[in-house]
């Protein structure tokens, strides 16, 4: 478990830089970050896109059970929770026997996780754990590597963090020292299944309004529902901007959806309590009522 500064934008490139011993990556395309990591990932090496949702505007996590990963592939990465477009992933695609690759950035620590079925697991922490510029790594000891191509900055190399039990250089202590606080009032709390059963609460009372609502739709298909990022629309794009205005009239903050995706989003995070989401489902409800 390696602590690294940089977080995501970082991350993009260590995992490129580190696991592409053949020089081939195959990615799973589910929305912005996905996107940005396969972006960067074509700088050091070949990247296959083996399955995507842009057809349907990454409505949805699509079909992994028979990806088509060719012999010589170092590893397949998805990113398990795509904070923008609101969807995950419920079941694990089929790499066939290669290395999986998780970006669980935005769902960090919001429901238990078998490690043993990844190669690496990679977390930015500002979602549910700690500070911004960090990031949290959970890598498999064999994939740390000696024999990295002579571009790889020192700093670049998992097995660097990995020696130097992430002492490396002056770590970002604060975010170290939030996250610390995190675990163990996770850990003194019922744990993950503890977590995931509040965060499966609340994130019903708000897929179960938006299910019932005339005037309010969900932006994802049901079964691959995140339950740390809600993203929905009214029928037009300046009844989004009204319910905007109205929100922060309201006292809610950040409703509006990500500049690239329009619409509206709720971030249900692990610290926003049960009492949020039930205030928030009042105020669309009082919304729909005054704009029938």
């Amino acid at each position: 478990v390696l602590f690294i500064q940089g977080g995501g934008t970082v991350q993009f490139a260590m995992v490129a830089m580190n696991l592409m011993k053949n020089g081939v990556g195959c990615y799973v395309e589910t929305g912005a970050w996905s996107k940005k990591a396969i972006a960067e990932a074509k700088k050091y090496g070949e990247v296959k896109i083996v399955a995507s949702s842009a057809d349907k505007n990454f409505s949805y996590i699509p079909d992994c059970s028979n990806l088509d990963i060719p012999e010589n592939a170092d590893y397949v990465y998805i990113c398990e929770n795509e904070t923008i477009n609101g969807t995950t992933y419920f079941s694990l695609p089929d790499t066939k026997g290669k290395v999986l690759v998780s970006d669980q950035s935005s769902m960090f620590l919001s429901r238990p996780c078998d490690v043993s079925r990844y190669g690496l697991i990679w977390g930015g922490v500002q979602k549910n754990v700690g500070p911004a510029g960090m990031a949290v790594v959970i890598i498999r000891e064999d994939l740390l590597r000696d024999d990295l191509p002579k571009f790889v900055p020192t700093y670049m190399s998992y097995k660097t963090h990995a020696d130097n039990d992430s002492l490396y250089n002056t770590p970002n202590c604060w975010a170290i020292y939030c996250c610390g606080k995190v675990f163990k009032y996770l850990l003194d709390n019922g744990g993950l299944e503890a977590m995931h059963r509040r965060n499966e609460e609340k994130a019903k009372i708000l897929y179960d309004f938006l299910d019932q609502s005339k005037l309010f739709t969900g932006a994802v298909r049901k079964e691959d529902r995140s339950l740390m990022n809600v993203p929905f629309v009214t029928p037009t794009k300046d009844q989004d901007a009204d319910v905007v205005a109205a929100s922060k009239a309201a006292g809610f903050d950040n409703l509006k959806g990500h500049k690239s995706v329009g619409g509206l989003r709720a971030s249900i995070y692990n610290a926003m309590p049960k009492e949020g989401v039930e205030a928030l489902v009042e105020f669309l409800k009082k919304y729909e009522q005054e704009h029938n």
